[in-house]
């Protein structure tokens, strides 16, 4: 009998990816906005655009954090699966057996 598998959810996933992509189109957006400024606003620009970098650095890091997670715990229950069609095939009668070492009719 299978068991759900809470860890490993398709629809999970595919909200992280639709957030995410969200997020990047709203960044990729503000800095699409390239005005001419002033040398002070330059530097005032040059610390956003840093806590901007850090921030996508940040964005990424943990986007391949949780892809890595998720990798794990889908080939966690593919193993799973196949040591569990390992067991039952292990422990299957085989008749085949039996009737050529004449053990059985």
């Amino acid at each position: 009998m299978r068991r759900p598998h809470a860890g490993c959810g398709g629809s999970s996933v595919a909200a992280f990816l639709l957030a995410a992509a969200a997020i990047c189109a709203q960044f990729a957006t503000g800095l699409a906005d390239d005005t001419q400024t002033s040398k002070d606003d330059k530097k005032a620009q040059s610390k956003g655009h840093t806590g901007q970098t850090v921030l996508f650095v940040l964005l990424g890091i943990g986007a391949a954090i949780l892809l890595s997670f998720f990798l794990f715990k889908y080939w966690q229950k593919k193993k799973r699966e196949e040591q569990h069609a390992r067991l039952l095939k292990l422990f299957e009668e085989d008749d085949d057996i039996e009737v050529e070492l004449g053990l059985r009719d």
